[in-house]
């Protein structure tokens, strides 16, 4: 299986924090997001080989972390030739980018590379083998504002996911689908014809959206707590939430954590 991890975002409003360093290589209790995210995805032994997408602005920055890394696992890094936020493809496009430049096929685990999780993918991983279709996550968000300005969701009382919809106006129920994803070879195959039928390509759960209409999706509800960081003051949340963290055990001290 492989391991898509989208990176190609600018993360204008962690400025000046990211205006010329990649979001998923900030640190979090002395280990950059990335790093966090693919030890714990290492330990399920399913994936081989993981591909960072990014963009031409931090490519290289991501070439230098992946050859750090090389000893350990098999890790591709794809320039997707974008160099403004203006100009991105978006996390759809991206994707399908990835799968066509690469020629990806088979199972695909879709993440964004910039959440810090207080719980194992692995989890997710089992989950989707066991039901053997694409499979999405989901967590329960009671603040309505939130709920609008997030990827909100349907799921039926066997799990299937019913609808999503990214920034709904008026949502219709209090689950919320983060940006980690399982599709199966068969569902990945289908991007170019989800974009051809009007899928929207700029925010990742769109791609789940269009998929749950057009094939079987389950849904698992997110054991845990996930820390999406927009802006430096969530950012300096994180850092004191992790404090103290010294491969991943909370130890107790107050250690510096930054950048």
């Amino acid at each position: 299986m492989k391991c898509l991890i989208l990176a190609a975002g600018y993360a204008t409003r962690l400025y000046p924090l990211t205006e010329n360093y990649p979001k998923p290589l900030l640190k979090v209790g002395g280990k950059a997001i990335l790093d966090r995210l693919i030890e714990d995805i290492d330990s399920a032994g399913a994936v081989n080989e993981y591909v960072v997408v990014t963009n031409h602005r931090f490519v290289r920055r991501f070439e230098e972390w992946a050859k750090a890394k090389a000893h350990a696992r098999h890790i591709t890094v794809v320039d997707d030739g974008t160099t403004t936020n203006a100009t991105r493809l978006g996390a759809v496009r991206d994707i399908q980018f990835a799968i066509e430049h690469l020629g990806l096929e088979g199972d695909m685990l879709v993440i964004a590379g910039d959440n810090v999780l207080d719980f194992s993918l692995t989890r997710f991983i089992e989950f989707a083998r066991e039901k053997g279709t694409s499979c999405v996550m989901h967590y329960r968000e009671t603040d309505v504002k939130r709920l609008a300005g997030s990827c909100a969701s349907e799921i039926g009382e066997d799990g299937r996911l019913i609808s999503l919809e990214e920034k709904p106006v008026n949502p219709k129920a209090e689950w919320c689908t983060p940006p980690f994803y399982f599709y199966t070879g068969a569902d990945a195959a289908k991007i170019r014809e989800a974009i051809a039928d009007g899928c929207g390509t700029d925010a990742p759960g769109s791609l789940a959206a269009w998929m749950c209409s057009h094939s079987v999706v389950y849904s698992m509800e997110m054991p845990g707590k996930r820390y999406d960081i927009g802006d430096p003051e969530s950012y300096e949340r994180v850092l004191q939430e992790y404090r103290g963290i010294v491969d991943g055990t909370k130890t107790g001290q107050k250690s510096d954590l930054s950048t």
